[in-house]
Formats: C-alpha cells, structure tokens, sequence
C-alpha cells in the first residue's frame, strides 16, 4: 500500500448526507455512502445517518477495536454498548430467530469503506504568490509533505507546482512535512503565552519558475 491520504476533521464534515456520507473513527476516515445504499431502509442505519461528517470512536474499544461492550447488571451477560440506539450487525441483545447472521465482515471492520486517516493535529498556513501578490490562509494536515499540501492548494492556482516554495528565503523540500521544512508548529506556546495563533501564522512564498507546469 502506498502513502495514506490525510484528512482535516472538517472536510471529514463536509460529508454529512445521505448520498455522501463519512464518518472518523479509531484515526482513520470511512466512506460510508456504499454501506447506506446496501441497506436502504434498514432502521438500524439511523445512528450512522445522525454522526454523519462527526468522529464516533467513542463507540469503539480503543484496544479492541470493536464496538463497545459492557455486562448487564441484570443477566451478567455481555452487551454491545449502543446508546444511540440499534446498529446495524450488531446483534440484539437476546436470542432472536429474524436476525440474519450471514453478513460477513461488519462495516466497522470492513476495509472496502477506507478512504485514508484523520488527522491528528492541523495547522493552518499562508502561502503567497509573490508574482500576483495573491495569498491563501489554508488548513493542512501536520502530517502531510508539501507536495501534498501543494495538491490542495491548486484550487488556488493551477500552475503551484512552477513555483519555487520558501520560507524564510529557504527553499523548501517538498518531500518533506512542514516541520521537517523548519516551519514549527507554535500553537501550544502561543495558547500557553495567551496570544492569538491567527495573527502569526506561518507565511510560505511563491516564486514562479517560467515554465507554466500544470498538474
């Protein structure tokens, strides 16, 4: 498998109805739109259709990772823990005779639904064109290199990659991650110090190459 792709809890989201729907769980970000098509109608959709574009690892045993368990005070049996009602391949909480077991993988195990991780930390950025003069504060994931983050920012302008990308005047390693680059992430001390992140964030110039390369 190659590198994974990264995600922002917002764009995560962004997601958020029927026909497009994701979730987060566990640090990874799930495409659950095929799962909702597959099971049309199913009631037990329900909690998955109201955490649309939300992170649910709380539903999950970090060591596990499965869905949550916990003995009923009154049986001593085991339970699935589901407080935002029946899931769906979670069994019921009693012996039934009208619930299909021939499911296979349960969707929370299913790696057809992975489209990549969920970012552990974000950082935001200004990247200026010192050709247009034009500048962009975006999101990133700390985690990505700078030809990732370069990807995001074409929306912005379709020839970035004939740009020469600095900061501070050095030239910047676009295999490598910002703060591989030297750009430190600062929010813990600027919060620590009661200062506003928003007005130091990190600035990286443009500089244009002449040869109009488009990706």
């Amino acid at each position: 498998m190659g590198r994974p792709k990264y995600f922002t809890p917002n764009e995560v989201s962004r997601h958020n109805c029927l026909n497009d729907l994701w979730v987060s769980y566990l640090g990874e970000v799930y495409d659950l739109t095929p799962l909702l098509k597959e099971n049309k109608g199913n009631v037990s959709l329900k909690p998955i259709i109201e955490s649309a574009g939300k992170d649910i690892s709380h539903w999950f045993n970090q060591k596990s990772k499965d869905i949550r368990t916990h003995i009923d005070p009154m049986t001593g049996c085991k339970k699935y823990y589901i407080p935002n009602g029946r899931l769906l391949h979670v069994p019921p909480p009693y012996p039934r005779t009208d619930w299909a077991t021939d499911f296979g993988c349960p969707w929370w195990k299913d790696n057809q639904y992975y489209i990549g991780k969920l970012s552990a930390k974000t950082r935001y950025i200004r990247i200026i064109n010192t050709l247009t003069s034009q500048e962009q504060t975006i999101e990133v994931c700390s985690e990505e290199n700078m030809m990732e983050i370069l990807e995001r920012y074409l929306k912005y302008n379709a020839h970035a990659a004939s740009y020469t990308w600095k900061y501070n005047s050095v030239n910047l390693d676009m295999s490598q991650t910002l703060a591989e680059n030297g750009v430190e992430d600062e929010d813990e001390e600027f919060y620590t110090l009661h200062m506003d992140r928003d007005r130091w964030t990190p600035a990286i110039h443009l500089y244009f190459n002449d040869d109009l390369t488009e990706l």
